[in-house]
């Protein structure tokens, strides 16, 4: 008997963004009637991969396979029609449209709103995704705003459903429901893939694994074939993945119990803290617990890296240190001013079409009272142009004639210019060249040396490692203190000890 074909494949698919190889010759093959578990650290390619199977972005080399044929997607309405659904992260709907009406989107023909109600009733009784067509999307929880994505595509005739981070705005029960709703739906022709970072949710409702790594596939096996020893390995790149191992037979669930309070979270014997929260808990709009009854103390004259799966409450924590945001309980003590460089320079930290001289203005913007003194600003902008060799433009220049290196160097230079006692850092070398890289990294050490209270969090897990004099690990909302060692920080960052 034939071996029937995958219900989806991709096969040594290659992509590359400017210098960066996002995909390098990697592979997935998703059997029909499974749910696929698409795992790797923050970066790893995956949703490139499935943006590609999706028809988001086309490959540089490799091939797409939808049960056994070979296809060419030119768009995501190609994927659609070839039976590929996708559930992005970040919901794709249009608030002031009603359900029925966003179900329709980008269908052909006239808008029938009877025959749509009528076939999002239809699906709900089928798969248990109950909404009612007439209800104003931005008005629904995000919990029935994800049913509506996915009703979304089961109206289109998706019959494989690719699942990005589909628990990330999710709280734990609402995760737990979805997940045992894709577990039931992948019979038969269906299958879903679901990509995430959490290990222990994927693989208790998993058939298979692939596992990537930087861009390759370095795993890729039924669940019950391969130990979470292996799966750990492959994610985090340690060690050889053996072909005989044993299976798995037990999945622990994560702790939840009382708020941790973790040895080694207080500043270094004899310093004075000058960053501390206690007992510090933050719950979003929505009611989920972003970041629960954490603790921790920084002082100054060290580094303290912050290690974590992207959405595990890294981004509260930081903006909690940063004074960026208030707690729900718990307790915040920081100085009066704290440099802050945030992930996203261009939406967070610049004004693009300001000048430098306005944009160097913004420091403190929300504490500072009067009027702005523009001259002494403007030698002030000229002074960290020189300083910090931010190059390409004049003080008069706007923001964004600068390339993203510089912006990254003026951020930082505007944020240590007045007198902080800290600095928070996220991410501040991502899409950096080597040199921008290298010119950011020694900043920051230039500014524990200084004797400030130095914290970082950086996707890139090697980074924090080779910054950190001490780290703090953020899993699924909890805080824990560890030291800078690579295998340990990397297993607790993925709820493995």
């Amino acid at each position: 008997m034939s071996t029937p074909a995958p219900a989806l494949a991709l096969r040594d698919v290659s992509k590359r963004f400017g210098a960066v190889q996002a995909l390098d010759r990697s592979s997935i093959t998703v059997r029909a009637g499974t749910v696929h578990a698409l795992l790797g650290e923050n970066g790893a390619g995956k949703s490139t991969l499935m943006r590609i199977a999706f028809g988001l972005a086309r490959p540089d080399d490799g091939e797409i396979q939808v049960r056994g044929t070979r296809c060419a997607f030119a768009s995501a309405a190609d994927a659609g029609a070839a039976g590929l659904g996708m559930v992005h992260q970040h919901f794709m709907l249009v608030p002031a449209l009603t359900v029925a009406e966003n179900v329709a989107l980008g269908g052909r023909g006239r808008f029938a709103a009877a025959a749509v109600a009528e076939r999002i009733r239809a699906i709900g009784e089928e798969t248990g995704l109950r909404l009612e067509p007439d209800a104003e999307a931005g008005t629904l929880p995000v919990s029935a705003q994800q049913r509506l994505e996915i009703v979304k595509a089961l109206a289109r005739g998706a019959s494989v459903l690719i699942l990005d981070e589909p628990t990330a705005v999710l709280a734990p029960t609402e995760a737990r429901e979805l997940l045992a709703w894709v577990r039931r739906w992948a019979t038969g022709e269906r299958a879903a893939v679901l990509i995430t970072h959490h290990l222990d949710e994927a693989l208790a409702v998993a058939d298979d694994v692939t596992v990537l790594r930087r861009g390759v596939t370095v795993l890729a096996r039924p669940v019950a074939a391969v130990p979470r020893q292996a799966i750990i390995g492959g994610m985090l790149g340690e060690g050889e993945l053996h072909a005989g191992a044993a299976p798995l037979v037990h999945l622990e669930e994560p702790a939840r119990g009382a708020p941790l309070v973790p040895p080694g979270a207080a500043a270094p014997a004899g310093r004075r803290p000058v960053l501390s929260i206690h007992e510090a808990s933050v719950v979003d709009a929505r009611g989920v617990v972003r970041l629960a009854g954490a603790t921790c103390e920084i002082a100054g004259g060290e580094i303290v890296g912050v290690a974590a799966i992207e959405g595990s409450g890294q981004a509260e924590l930081l903006r909690l240190l940063s004074g960026r945001l208030a707690p729900t309980s718990g307790t915040v003590s920081i100085p009066d001013e704290v440099a802050f460089v945030p992930a996203d320079r261009q939406r967070d930290a610049l004004v693009l079409d300001f000048t430098l001289v306005e944009n160097m203005a913004l420091r403190g913007a929300g504490a500072a009272r009067g009027r702005v003194p523009w001259k002494a600003m403007a030698n002030e902008t000229a002074l960290a142009l020189e300083q910090f060799d931010i190059r390409g433009a004049g003080r008069q220049a706007p923001a964004r004639s600068l390339s993203g290196g510089n912006q990254q160097k003026f951020v930082l230079a505007r944020e240590l210019s007045g007198a902080p006692a800290a600095l928070v850092a996220e991410n501040p070398t991502r899409g950096l060249d080597i040199r921008a890289t290298a010119d950011v990294l020694a900043r920051v050490r230039a500014a524990r040396s200084a004797g400030l209270a130095v914290v970082v969090y950086s996707e890139d897990l090697d980074e924090v490692l080779a910054l950190a004099d001490r780290v703090l690990v953020v899993h699924q909302g909890r805080v824990r203190a560890m030291a800078p060692d690579r295998e340990a920080v990397g297993r607790a960052m993925l709820g493995a000890q």
